[in-house]
């Protein structure tokens, strides 16, 4: 009986073709009516109070305590992880769809043993593209003025002005993985001069003119003309940019957040907003989400606000993948695999 890999989000049919023709040593299980409907392309989650018939749930128990391997957390939830984990006494690998199941696997309480016996990786990098070209519409949104475009515009006003280059300005990227080399590269090319920072201070694989440890983040907030975020959610990473790295930004700064919400003081970043210190904020990552409808971001005009979608993309189930197929060959073959998740690391 061949090892059995096992479709647990929604899939394009041409992509689980791919991973059957790629990983033929393998029986791929996928059997969409037993999965709620993708509510867009991409879904990894699905429709909301979708229930499997009792046949449909005994089907899909047998098929998850069979699997070796699957692509996709079920139900995209942390609880049903965990049962998949206990479970299932012969699954070796778990490819969760997000660069974040870091936070999935914290919520589903695995234990060391559990990630050293089964394990999970991430999708990062996958979404490195995308959430870049966002970080980009941000910085050259708040640099060349669109929020006064945008007045002007309402207002029917043709008043010359010059707007101020993006260009010779300093950008601090702090985290300096995929997204934040992706970040990186572009920001180059629009002859900025850009500041790494990381966990270690080592040299990270992105071209960056200066690179520092995270420690001295509150010293480089004075020359951070843009200020962009990419971290994960971490015991040390929520509320590293708190109220005094903020007030330490220069006046006119721009902030951009493509990592997680709760990296940064929202309410002291919400009154900076307000009091005009900032030119603005690009943030595909709030606090709290969905983001409550009484909160300020939603009506602040130097605002751009993304429901954490920025890193979707028509291509991104294809990405991921070509990632699962190369994970479940370094697994087979005795290798690492890519963007593991570790007790000690969860991201």
């Amino acid at each position: 009986m061949r090892p059995r890999i096992v479709i647990a989000t929604p899939l394009e049919p041409e992509l689980v073709s791919e991973i059957g023709s790629e990983l033929v040593s393998y029986d791929v299980s996928y059997e969409p009516e037993l999965l709620p409907p993708a509510r867009y392309q991409g879904d990894h989650r699905g429709q909301a109070g979708f229930l499997r018939s009792g046949q449909g749930q005994r089907r899909w128990i047998e098929l998850l305590e069979g699997a070796e391997a699957t692509f996709g957390i079920p139900g995209d939830d942390p609880d049903e992880l965990r049962q998949l984990v206990h479970s299932s006494k012969r699954l070796r690998f778990v490819q969760a769809t997000s660069a974040g199941a870091g936070q999935q696997v914290e919520a589903a309480g695995l234990s060391e043993d559990d990630l050293t016996r089964v394990a999970i990786a991430t999708s990062s990098g996958v979404h490195a593209g995308p959430l870049a070209e966002f970080a980009l519409l941000g910085m050259l949104a708040f640099a060349r003025g669109l929020p006064r475009l945008e007045e002007d515009r309402a207002a029917r006003r043709w008043d010359h002005y010059p707007t101020p280059d993006l260009a010779g300005r300093t950008i601090v990227v702090l985290g300096t993985g995929a997204i934040g080399t992706r970040i990186v590269q572009l920001a180059k090319a629009f002859g900025t001069y850009v500041i790494g920072i990381n966990s270690s201070g080592k040299q990270p694989d992105a071209p960056v003119d200066e690179y520092f440890a995270a420690g001295r983040l509150a010293d480089l907030a004075p020359r951070a003309d843009v200020l962009v975020i990419t971290l994960p959610e971490t015991p040390d990473t929520i509320g590293m940019v708190d109220a005094g790295v903020l007030a330490a930004l220069p006046s006119g700064a721009i902030l951009v957040n493509v990592g997680r919400g709760r990296v940064v003081d929202e309410g002291a970043l919400v009154e900076l907003l307000r009091a005009g210190r900032l030119a603005g904020a690009a943030l595909d990552v709030t606090a709290q989400e969905p983001l409550a409808p009484g909160s300020p971001l939603w009506e602040l005009p130097n605002v751009i606000l993304s429901p954490h979608t920025a890193a979707l993309s028509p291509r991104e189930n294809e990405r991921i993948v070509g990632l699962f197929i190369d994970n479940v060959r370094r697994l087979d073959d005795g290798q690492p695999i890519r963007n593991r998740i570790t007790a000690a690391r969860r991201y």
